[in-house]
């Protein structure tokens, strides 16, 4: 197999702020899948196996919180690089039933863009 396209998997129920997303990823090369809830998301990740899961907080149905604890536990996806995104401020007590180690929180502002490039670089998605 010779295609080396990282693929970023995005779980966000916003179609505005999915493609927005979607566009910024694939303008650096990558592969982008969409999932419009928590759900899909799981799905997708078991499925594809992408090299990082960018994560909405915020979702129907079940949480971005929830969702990545299913993927930190699930062996298909528990070495997956998870990035959330969240315009809430992120509370030890949230983060005290997670696996840290994986999970990197961004706040949804004018810097996110460029916060999520730079930490897909830091994570080996990016070249």
């Amino acid at each position: 197999m010779t295609n080396t396209k990282k693929t970023v998997l995005i779980v966000e129920d916003s179609p505005t702020q999915a493609l927005s997303l979607q566009l910024l990823l694939e303008d650096e090369g990558l592969c982008v899948l969409h999932a419009p809830d928590g759900t899909k998301g799981i799905q997708l990740a078991q499925e594809q196996r992408p090299d990082a899961v960018v994560l909405d907080v915020e979702l129907p149905g079940i949480s971005g919180y929830e969702v990545a604890t299913v993927l930190c536990e699930h062996y298909l996806t528990d070495q997956i690089p998870i990035i959330m995104l969240t315009k809430l401020d992120v509370t030890n007590s949230m983060q005290k039933n997670m696996t840290l180690d994986s999970i990197n929180f961004i706040p949804k502002d004018i810097f996110a863009d460029t916060v999520l490039l730079e930490t897909l670089r830091q994570l080996k998605v990016l070249e």
